[in-house]
Formats: C-alpha cells, sequence, structure tokens
C-alpha cells in the first residue's frame, strides 16, 4: 500500500500535533475552533478534526509532514476574511485547519532596498503603520485591512484601491518563503527586483490559496510615501463619459494618479438611504461618480493645482457634469467612506447578486449597457449597484431585488439565471468572472467551464505535481476532474459581501 492509499488517521494526527505544537496550540473544542470553520460572509460552515495554531516556519513544516504521514488534508487560514470561501475546511470533520496568526513578526524593514519582510500572519494595517514609520507607503489596501492577513492577500492576489499605480498583490511581493507539500521549507526570500534563474516558483505560489503550498513569509516591496494626496468626486452622465475621464486623468497626471473608483447613482442613493450621515456630495444627481485620488511626491500645491487644470479641461469639454475636491484629510476620509459604505448599504437592504467582475477597461461601458438591459429584461424592476476600480476594469456588479420584491425570494427565483447572463457577458468581453476576489469553492465549477481543455489540464497538472497527495486545500481553486454538464450559475448563493 503506497502512501497515497492509506486511509487517514485523524486521531494519531491530532495527538502528534499536540506533541509537535503543545496541546494548548491543537483546538479541538467546538467552541474555540467555532470562529475559523465558518467564512466570513457565513456562506460556508465547515466542521475540522483540529485548528492548529503553529507558531513559526519550522512548526508549520512539522505539521505538513504529519499531515502526509497521517493522510490528513489541511486548510490554511489567514485573517478568515475571504470571499470565496477559500480558508473554510469541508463538512467532513476529517481536515484540519492550520491558522498562520501566530506568524505574526515583521523580520526586517530595508529601507534603502524598499523592502519589509513580514511573516504571514501580520496584519494588512501593521504592515501599513511601519511602512509609514519609516516614511515608506506600502500600496496594498483594502476595506478588510484592520484584520486581514499578508499571507491571506498573497494567496488570494488580493486587489483593492490602488492596483492602478501600484499592482496587485502579485506586483508589490519580491520574495516568498514557503513550506512545500511535502513538508520541506523553500527560501525565497530575495529582495531582488532582478532575478532571471529559472522558473518563476514565487508566482506559482501567490493566487494559488494555499493549494500548491503554505506561504509563511514575504518580502514586499515599499515606496517613498508622497508628500500630498488630493482627492476628488465627479459627477458624470455615463460610464462612457467616467472612460474619456479616466484617459484624460492618466494624461495630466500620469503616475500620480492613484485612484479611480467608478459608482453609480443608486449605489450612492442606496448609502444615503442606510447611512443618512453620509450626505449625497452633488446638488443635482448624476448618472456616475468617480472618485479620483492623486498623490504627490512634490506638494499639496503642485497636486492642487495639477487637479485643476485637469477639472478645468472636463469640464470645458462636457465630460465631468460637476465636481467636488476634498479641502482636508477628513473630507477625504468622507469621500472614501462613501465608496467603502456601499457594500454595507446593500446588506442593510438586504440579500443581494454579487459579482466580482473583470474585462478589458476599454470594455467597461458597453459591457454595463448591454448587461445592464439582459438583467431588465430577465428581471424586471432589478435595481443594479455598480461599483468598483474602474482604472484597472474590476467591476462589482451588484443585483438588488426590485423594490417591494422580498430578497430572498428574488434570489431563489432569479440567482442561477442572472449568474449566467453576467458569466456570459463578461466571457463575451473575454473577461474574468473573478478579478480580486479568488476561486476558493465559490466559483471553481463556473471558471473551469469558461477555460480552455488546455488551460484546465495545465492547471490541473501543476497541482499533481507539487501536491501529489492533494492535501493542500483540496477542492479549492482547481477541481480534480471537471463535472459532466456542468453549465454556469450553479454555485451557491452569491449573497453577503464585505466591501471589496
Amino acid at each position: 500500500m503506497t502512501a497515497a492509499d492509506r486511509p487517514s488517521d485523524t486521531r494519531a494526527f491530532v495527538a502528534a500535533c499536540g506533541q509537535a505544537l503543545g496541546a494548548a496550540h491543537v483546538l479541538t473544542d467546538a467552541h474555540d475552533t467555532a470562529p475559523f470553520l465558518a467564512d466570513w460572509r457565513r456562506r460556508y460552515l465547515g466542521r475540522a478534526c483540529a485548528v492548529l495554531l503553529p507558531a513559526d516556519t519550522r512548526e508549520v513544516a512539522a505539521v505538513v509532514r504529519l499531515a502526509r504521514e497521517y493522510r490528513v488534508a489541511l486548510v490554511p487560514q489567514g485573517g478568515n476574511t475571504g470571499l470565496a470561501g477559500g480558508a473554510t475546511p469541508d463538512a467532513s470533520g476529517a481536515q484540519a485547519v492550520i491558522s498562520l496568526k501566530r506568524l505574526n513578526r515583521i523580520r526586517d524593514v530595508d529601507a534603502h532596498n524598499n523592502t519589509i519582510t513580514v511573516e504571514a500572519g501580520v496584519v494588512l494595517a501593521e504592515i501599513q503603520a511601519r511602512a509609514q514609520a519609516e516614511a515608506r507607503l506600502f500600496a496594498l489596501s483594502l476595506a478588510a485591512e484592520g484584520s486581514c492577513t499578508i499571507g491571506g492577500n498573497l494567496s488570494t492576489n488580493a486587489g483593492g484601491t490602488g492596483v492602478l499605480r501600484y499592482g496587485n498583490t502579485r506586483e508589490l511581493c519580491l520574495g516568498l518563503e514557503v513550506v512545500t507539500p511535502q513538508g520541506e521549507i523553500w527560501d525565497g526570500l530575495r529582495a531582488l527586483r532582478k532575478d532571471n534563474t529559472g522558473y518563476d516558483l514565487r508566482d506559482l505560489f501567490i493566487g494559488a490559496e494555499g493549494t500548491l503550498g503554505i506561504i509563511t513569509a514575504a518580502v514586499m516591496k515599499l515606496h517613498p510615501a508622497p508628500v500630498a494626496k488630493v482627492t476628488a468626486l465627479a459627477g458624470l452622465a455615463s460610464p462612457h463619459a467616467a472612460l474619456d475621464f479616466l484617459s484624460m486623468a492618466q494624461r495630466h497626471a500620469g503616475a500620480l494618479l492613484t485612484g479611480f473608483e467608478l459608482m453609480s447613482d443608486f449605489s450612492l442613493r442606496l448609502v444615503g438611504r442606510h447611512f443618512p450621515q453620509m450626505r449625497y456630495p452633488f446638488a443635482h444627481t448624476h448618472a456616475q461618480t468617480v472618485l479620483l485620488e492623486l498623490s504627490d511626491s512634490e506638494s499639496e500645491e503642485h497636486a492642487r493645482a495639477l487637479f485643476e487644470r485637469l477639472m478645468e479641461e472636463a469640464l470645458e469639454e462636457g465630460i465631468v457634469a460637476d465636481a467636488v475636491v476634498a479641502e482636508n484629510l477628513s473630507q477625504s476620509r468622507a469621500f472614501w467612506d462613501l465608496r467603502e459604505h456601499i457594500p454595507l448599504a446593500q446588506a442593510e437592504e438586504g440579500l443581494n447578486i454579487k459579482q466580482d467582475i473583470s474585462v478589458p477597461i476599454s470594455s467597461i461601458g458597453r459591457f454595463i449597457e448591454e448587461t445592464d438591459a439582459l438583467i431588465a429584461r430577465a428581471a424586471p424592476g432589478a435595481r443594479m449597484v455598480t461599483f468598483g476600480h474602474l482604472g484597472d476594469g474590476n467591476l462589482h456588479y451588484n443585483v438588488q431585488s426590485p423594490e417591494g420584491v422580498d430578497p430572498k425570494r428574488f434570489l431563489d427565483e432569479y440567482q442561477a439565471r442572472i449568474n449566467t447572463l453576467v458569466y456570459e457577458q463578461v466571457h463575451a468581453h473575454r473577461g474574468s468572472i473573478s478579478a480580486e476576489h479568488g476561486l476558493g469553492q465559490l466559483k471553481v465549477n463556473e471558471a473551469m467551464h469558461y477555460k480552455s481543455p488546455v488551460e484546465v489540464r495545465l492547471m490541473q497538472t501543476i497541482k499533481a505535481a507539487l501536491d501529489p497527495d492533494n492535501l493542500m486545500n483540496p477542492g479549492k481553486v482547481v477541481p480534480e476532474a471537471r463535472p459532466s454538464g456542468l453549465r454556469p450559475g450553479t454555485a451557491p448563493d452569491h449573497t453577503e459581501e464585505s466591501a471589496p
């Protein structure tokens, strides 16, 4: 009998982990394990033979070797703020959750090299604060930054509001430390911007959601802290106008343009309905609002002068109908609060259908118009909550039930139909059905439906080569075999999403 054929022995595994980690760091009591067994949106609720809390990379490696010996699958978990169920175990009770939250040291800050070396369990906001203390910027920024961890950000290749200027988490990472499925430690913590010595192993693990190995530490890029930030809101007539405004802003500001967020009129009205202290910023309503931000290394005066030239031209050409510029940090924060409260307002309004999609930036206007029209015909009265990172083509394209219609009944009747419609539109525009939230267990089958057989086989080949026993977060990102007859729209409910 080979190792792969042996049945799992969870009892012996848990006992061995107690010896390796100490009994206090092997949780089995239902009260203690509960916070680790449900995803943030509570769409998935799993069971586990134990929740393991290693203190360092060597202990992670020891756990992985024990998992291999006793044939127990591991589900890596960071801050448990994911939106696709990627860090939640299945319902069998045979898997173990391995939480990285005790790997929480900042190992090094190299100001001259503009890098910071951090362990996987360091909370994103702590990295931002440490960078700021060194007069540097760590550019990744998410709504969950007070609780999400850098290991989870890397595992899902998180996006956020700074992608337009700084890129996704992948672009912010120079090197990794990883525990392989064999329990070996790969030290790839190279703080190099140029390293042309073979396959880029780092990029295999980023975005793999723990299915190929467990990220335990990373070297992340820092940038010089901007001297000034200037934030504004602009009212526009359509997403097409927003695209014209984006091109104009990029021409005027270049790399100084660090934020460009699109928000539909109904999105902002929904915020006002449920958070009345957040006032609509304009005297008259506009079909679309853009939140844009410049980060300047010269001075606030320089940034404001550039802003004034941009807005003057945009208003003269009729691209922008109205604009308001933040006068201070408090007002800037209020503008961003409007954007970040859209998902919270949706949750207050009731269950809704959510999409995290991307299309080429040039296609956004056509995608919104075409898909809105299709949904209006398929589900009359449905209310569209469209917002997202226009500068990188990522839309949170969400559908709220018609006014006065029970949200659950609406989801039961229309969700599968709307999912299929949206995914087909995304595919027609050569986009992606998951832009920044990952696949987890939520969209695995649907993603495989839209990938070519060649691409699916390549993904399965990589998984089988690195994790032949399929013990690293099985069932996530790539299935062992594609279900026959699968059609899009068959995943669990797309509801209760946090602010992206």
